[in-house]
């Protein structure tokens, strides 16, 4: 980590990175920086601050160097953080709280996680199921890698582990109005957060 200005972090940092810590249901005092979940992160080689830096940032109140970094988005969730802090504190979840602070703040480090994301979610929406190859053709349109895997795509379709037959489950309806409620969910919690950051008095 590099040395900065704590003089510079205002009240609404804090309050930002504490929504973030709520959000993630974890308690930031309770990360000593042992370094064990960056010891054992499998992606660590490829992120900007390392997953124990993301949680000092959060606790020196530095929100804009935490929304701009790359690693919550190169995160791959597999929770060998998580398992391993000796206080219980849930990175993955942190990890997944600071990429929805930084969406909703408008900031994307690594759009073509955000664009996945979205895709899946749109596709699973639609059909009750993720048909892999329409969401990789989605991916591949909308993030401008318009000829990734295409060899692999031949091979696949040769081998028939896909095809252009479009699946949908009986039950799509529901799985559509479960993700419509998560995501009213969480815009609810978002808008909530930022009432109260502002100071604003929460309807009873």
């Amino acid at each position: 980590m590099h040395s900065m200005d704590l003089s510079s972090v205002s009240a609404d940092d804090i309050r930002a990175c504490q929504a973030i810590a709520d959000e993630a249901g974890i308690d930031l005092k309770d990360c000593y920086q042992c370094g064990k979940c960056t010891a054992g992160c499998p992606l660590a080689e490829s992120m900007d601050l390392m997953p124990r830096e993301v949680i000092r940032y959060l606790q020196l109140g530095a929100i804009d160097t935490v929304l701009e970094s790359k690693t919550p988005w190169i995160c791959a969730q597999c929770s060998v953080c998580s398992s391993r802090c000796p206080q219980g504190v849930d990175i993955c979840s942190t990890m997944r709280a600071v990429r929805l602070a930084a969406k909703h703040a408008g900031k994307r480090p690594v759009p073509e996680a955000d664009i996945f994301d979205d895709e899946f979610i749109a596709n699973v929406r639609s059909h009750g199921v993720s048909n892999e190859q329409y969401l990789a053709a989605a991916y591949n349109l909308k993030s401008g890698h318009l000829m990734q895997d295409m060899g692999n795509a031949t091979r696949m379709l040769k081998r028939r582990m896909v095809g252009p037959a479009m699946h949908n489950i009986k039950g799509k309806a529901d799985v559509a109005a479960l993700i419509d409620r998560a995501l009213a969910a969480d815009e609810a919690r978002r808008k909530a957060s930022d009432a109260s950051q502002n100071g604003e008095a929460q309807p009873s």
